[in-house]
């Protein structure tokens, strides 16, 4: 097991979570990036709640994803996606997955900005075609070519997740070295690199 649970990262953790002062951590990324597996680590990492935007839609419709996008459309699926993420950004410190579509939302980006600190997990295609494979339970990818979908996808998204606050190379990696990475760019991002 990794050196996680050292004084030293605890003392470093607990730095991370009162630079934040408050501010949910959000990641943003594409289906297969981790958003929720590197999620949970981090929070729990952090000692602070873990929210997955999408469980969070599902309760509140009691309904799948896969039902809303088939019963309502993806617009109606959106809309209530940024209702949520907005109710979410108010509970203070926490980690919060988006789902892959949902910093497309300009509103959503600028909720964030204000109120949080948002890390894009980036993953090549490979990676994501690997990990997506293994569930099937991604409306978008029920077509006849998921690959051209996910090209697409990235072709139009990548460029808005660029926005983010900060970028972390999502890999076929330990999770825990992942999990690092996004603590070592929020403390860059916020100020608090090497000041122990």
């Amino acid at each position: 097991m990794a050196d996680t649970d050292t004084a030293e990262n605890k003392e470093r953790e607990a730095r991370v979570v009162a630079a934040l002062a408050g501010r949910p951590i959000v990641l943003v990324g594409l289906m297969g990036a981790g958003k929720t597996t590197i999620g949970r680590r981090l929070a729990k990492r952090l000692s602070i709640p873990f929210r997955d935007a999408d469980q969070e839609i599902e309760a509140a419709a009691n309904m799948t994803i896969a039902e809303i996008f088939e019963q309502h459309g993806e617009a109606h699926f959106r809309d209530g996606e940024k209702r949520v993420i907005a109710r979410l950004l108010d509970e203070g410190d926490q980690v919060i997955a988006t789902g892959g579509g949902a910093w497309m939302n300009a509103e959503t980006r600028e909720l964030v900005a204000e109120r949080g600190v948002s890390v894009w997990l980036k993953a090549e295609f490979d990676v994501l075609m690997e990990r997506v494979r293994r569930r099937s339970h991604r409306p978008l990818l029920r077509d006849p070519d998921p690959e051209g979908v996910m090209r697409r996808l990235m072709d139009e998204r990548y460029p808005v997740y660029e926005t983010a606050d900060v970028m972390v190379l999502s890999k076929e990696a330990p999770h825990d070295q992942i999990v690092t990475s996004v603590i070592e760019a929020i403390e860059q991002f916020t100020g608090i690199e090497g000041d122990s």
